[in-house]
């Protein structure tokens, strides 16, 4: 007899970023996904054939309805709402959840304390599965970390940065981010686990503005060491300038901070070995004119 179909991943937050990745790429191995959003509207501008299920995270009976009879779930909604899911879910459900490494930060906010809330629900619940915290997520469509960077690149004769960018850093490809959590569906999770699914190895700040530089195709920029007050305060003027995107004083202090991470438990618990950043980079603007 032939092999059971497998069964119908539930994608909460498929019209964002990762959920749409994600959503594509179940299709084109052959497994259905079931979109679970807030909104058919921005549903409609993916193209995706596909009937979404409409609910709000805050709203439990609409939730539940979503989740009926659902197998497999993968959350890319913010990992606050891991309480909400896992109560309007099937008992036999199991899960993958999108966290962030934003929960290892020494200056929490409630972007972080949401992670964490979420995590913590998660590992208490018994429930099966993982929740895998990324680190920055670059090379999916319309994402504005590398690109949104490179913007800002084209206005600066020179690149300021708090401690003249030596904090480290570790940026995932989302087509990586993707395949961690399609391995994370096929693996036989017993309980709640948590993983952290970074890069395959850290890099100085500054040797990340570098190679987002070549990849867009610009002139290199010598790098200008300013304090982190300093750029905090002219980053609010600067925001409002046309062309410009805005960044906030909290964004400037997290360049102060090592975001570094050991990439072994991703690849021996999952198989999932993320590509270096130059071959990402390269995915995200092709072939570099400069």
């Amino acid at each position: 007899m032939p092999d059971p179909a497998p069964s119908p991943v539930h994608v909460i937050g498929a019209s964002g970023r990762s959920g749409q990745a994600l959503a594509r790429r179940l299709i084109e191995t052959g497994i259905e996904p079931v979109p679970v959003l807030r909104s058919a509207e921005r549903w409609r501008a993916t193209g995706l054939p596909l009937t979404p299920r409409i609910a709000d995270l805050r709203d439990p009976a609409a939730l539940r309805a979503a989740l009926a009879g659902a197998k497999r779930i993968v959350s890319t909604a913010h990992a606050r709402h891991a309480g909400a899911v896992l109560a309007a879910a099937p008992e036999d459900a199991r899960f993958v959840f999108l966290g962030s490494t934003r929960k290892f930060t020494r200056w929490p906010d409630a972007h972080g304390n949401g992670v964490l809330a979420g995590e913590t629900a998660f590992l208490r619940s018994g429930r099966s599965g993982v929740m895998l915290h990324p680190t920055m997520i670059y090379g999916a469509e319309g994402e504005d970390n590398v690109q949104r960077l490179a913007a800002l690149l084209r206005h600066l004769p020179v690149v300021p940065l708090p401690g003249g960018g030596r904090a480290l850093v570790q940026p995932i490809h989302q087509s990586d981010l993707t395949r961690a959590i399609l391995a994370s569906l096929d693996r036989p999770w017993d309980g709640p686990n948590a993983l952290v699914a970074c890069g395959p190895e850290p890099l100085r700040y500054r040797d990340f503005v570098r190679e987002v530089t070549r990849a867009a195709g610009l002139r290199a920029r010598p790098v200008l060491p300013l304090p982190a007050w300093l750029l905090g305060a002219a980053a609010r003027p600067a925001g409002l300038l046309p062309g410009l995107p805005r960044i906030g004083p909290d964004e400037i202090r997290r360049l102060l901070e090592d975001k570094a991470f050991d990439v072994e438990p991703l690849r021996q618990r999952l198989g999932v070995s993320p590509m270096p950043l130059r071959d990402g980079l390269l995915l995200t603007f092709g072939s570099p004119t400069r």
